[in-house]
């Protein structure tokens, strides 16, 4: 078997079939798609087991609800294939997407390749590399939320090399993929960008997150651990991840993370940009209309992605 695609799946049923089909209609020969019904509550799973029942290269797992990163890590441990792709309920693969994604990583040898991306809409992501690019700028801009490229989906790894990434616990419910491609490159791993799109990527999907202090808390202590082998090289990063927090946090009007950071961060190290140094030092309520005039002019800059 040369290529797994595990599909985390909860609640999806508007979506799941249309993202199956664009798996099935693939020219690409040997693969298997493993589905991980993840305790879902609506027909999810029955259609999972309904297009099963048609096509022998659906595999499915029903689990207990245990979060996103449990259900990968269960299709992870199932799977067979060589390389593993990811791709959620609600997205799918374009056209030739996995002769392409594995021609490419038999050919340069590499341990994941990274493609772009079509929005359902049509819209096109940015080319932000192409090549083999080092881990570092990588994880400089995964973790300050700099990136304009997938971190999970859109990607394919060889299976051996997520060994150890899905330890993150399923109280981490956003941002999990980040963590989870953090951990891989910190192991130094070939990693190949390649400017044709693989993924759509639907947008506008409701869910239900919340953005919580105390789950950032223990997000903040997740990342510090991983990165805490080279953190005297990730320190200022790792510290813009949190003030780019901090100011979600106030764009949202929770006035109250300010105890947190302020304990968090008692001095900014050199290197953090002024208009976060600013925001940082003014008083939330204050600080407020700043964090949301810059948010609109960074969405006018960039009309898209």
């Amino acid at each position: 078997m040369n290529i797994s695609i595990i599909i985390p799946v909860y609640n999806k049923a508007e979506y799941l079939e249309s993202c199956l089909k664009s798996l099935l209609t693939q020219a690409f020969s040997d693969f298997e798609i493993v589905c991980v019904d993840d305790g879902s509550t609506d027909a999810s799973g029955d259609i999972c087991d309904r297009m099963a029942s048609d096509d022998s290269r659906i595999r499915v797992l029903h689990t207990d609800n245990g979060g996103v990163t449990a259900a990968r890590r269960r299709g992870w441990e199932a799977c067979q294939g060589r390389y593993v792709m990811f791709v959620d309920a609600d997205d799918g693969l374009l056209p030739g997407a996995l002769q392409m994604m594995y021609d490419t990583i038999e050919r340069e040898g590499a341990d994941e390749v990274i493609a772009t991306f079509r929005t359902h809409d049509g819209l096109q992501s940015p080319v932000v590399y192409e090549g083999f690019v080092e881990p570092e700028p990588l994880i400089r801009d995964i973790i300050t939320s700099k990136n304009r490229f997938p971190v999970l989906w859109s990607i394919i790894f060889r299976r051996e090399k997520l060994s150890g990434v899905f330890d993150t616990p399923r109280e981490i419910i956003e941002g999990e993929d980040k963590l989870m491609q953090v951990k891989l490159l910190m192991r130094q791993p070939r990693v190949f960008f390649i400017a044709q799109p693989a993924y759509i990527y639907t947008l506008g999907v409701p869910n239900s997150r919340r953005h919580s202090l105390q789950r950032e808390h223990l997000y903040d202590q997740l990342l510090r651990k991983v990165l805490a082998p080279r953190m005297a090289d990730y320190q200022s990063a790792f510290v813009l991840h949190q003030l780019k927090e901090y100011e979600r946090f106030i764009h949202d009007g929770v006035f109250s993370a300010r105890d947190y950071y302020r304990t968090s961060l008692p001095a900014l190290p050199a290197g953090i940009p002024l208009y976060d140094r600013l925001v940082f030092a003014l008083p939330p309520v204050l600080a407020r209309p700043v964090v949301r005039l810059y948010r609109k002019l960074i969405q006018f800059k960039q009309k898209g992605l």
